[in-house]
């Protein structure tokens, strides 16, 4: 599982670095560079510790993208939101070759915290729920129970909300105008995925119907 962990993080962000790189024109860019070796760092660090503690879910998190038991609706929408990723990185490259932004170097060190607020959001969320896959399915095969404690007393979804400060700080601390404002592409997205995956939970897993009645938000206390 570890050899898994290693590959797929080098795999992946050798990719989005690709993407960055390409796009950009240029390997002379130090705050691509910053954030790739960051995210690696902490993409092996939390994904170790997550493995020993939780084992089950790490499994899960090391599947594919589009699996058998995966309802049809999230396949579409999944293979959307990697498109998405790929081009708000070109986007945000192009961004950089082209000296569209003009981002300070303070509103970038805020971009690097909401990276890691983000990152830490999700890491919590997966400490909390041993059933946060990255497909939407029901895991019967798992024992899957609703999970309302931790994050998920605040809102239904809080790994989205994690991503969500996840986007806005990567385009910040790269230093991309354009990629911030996309980032409301990821949110539409990400409202889209939270219909199709409480349709399936409200259909297939006993008890969230009487959790989302408690819980009332989706993604932001007080808003939605």
């Amino acid at each position: 599982m570890i050899s898994r962990l290693i590959l797929q993080t080098f795999v992946w962000f050798g990719v989005m670095g690709a993407m960055l790189f390409l796009s950009a024109g240029t390997l002379n860019w130090p705050g691509a560079w910053v954030f790739l070796v960051v995210m690696v760092g902490l993409s092996l660090t939390m994904g170790v510790a997550l493995a020993r503690r939780d084992p089950g879910l790490m499994n899960e998190r090391l599947g594919p993208p589009i699996q058998k038991n995966q309802t049809a609706a999230d396949k579409v929408l999944l293979t959307v939101l990697l498109a998405a990723i790929f081009g708000w990185l070109a986007l945000i490259g192009f961004d950089f070759r082209f000296g569209w932004s003009a981002v300070p170097v303070w509103v970038r060190a805020i971009g690097a915290l909401l990276l890691l607020l983000g990152i830490w959001i999700c890491y919590l969320t997966m400490l909390e729920n041993s059933f946060a896959a990255p497909v939407v399915k029901i895991q019967d095969e798992r024992g899957q129970r609703v999970i309302s404690t931790g994050p998920y007393s605040y809102v239904r979804h809080p790994m989205y909300a994690g991503a969500i400060f996840f986007f806005a700080g990567t385009a910040l601390l790269l230093g991309s105008w354009w990629g911030l404002a996309s980032v409301l592409v990821f949110v539409a997205l990400l409202a889209v995925r939270i219909f199709i995956e409480e349709r399936t939970l409200r259909t297939g897993l006993r008890g969230y119907d009487n959790y989302a009645a408690q819980v009332r938000y989706r993604l932001v206390p007080l808003v939605w």
